[in-house]
């Protein structure tokens, strides 16, 4: 087993396993509910953590975590012109959909 991706946020890590799982990669979460330890241990060892099983898959899975959202970019609502992160397909001022030619 080798760590491939670890984070503050479970929703992050969540979805770093779920990229990887649907590639094909088995994966393992770690310290999924650690973090009500902090104090006792330090704040960074609290992390939820995602491994995957066979080494052989670790290059593969750290690709797939790097290359997502790598080249993506903020875009800027139509209708009410504030900018929006490149995740986001429905502006999340006033839930104007993201126009087809900035996907």
């Amino acid at each position: 087993m080798k760590l491939v991706h670890s984070n503050q946020n479970n929703i992050l890590v969540h979805n770093a396993k779920n990229l990887i799982e649907a590639q094909g990669i088995e994966t393992a979460l770690k310290n999924e509910f650690v973090q009500g330890g902090v104090g006792e241990i330090s704040a960074i060892d609290s992390w939820p953590e995602v491994w995957v099983l066979n080494d052989a898959d670790y290059e593969r899975a750290i690709k797939i975590i790097a290359t997502t959202n790598d080249n993506a970019v903020d875009w800027v609502c139509e209708q009410c012109a504030e900018p929006n992160d490149p995740s986001f397909e429905i502006c999340w001022n006033c839930q104007h959909e993201k126009a087809v030619t900035e996907q």
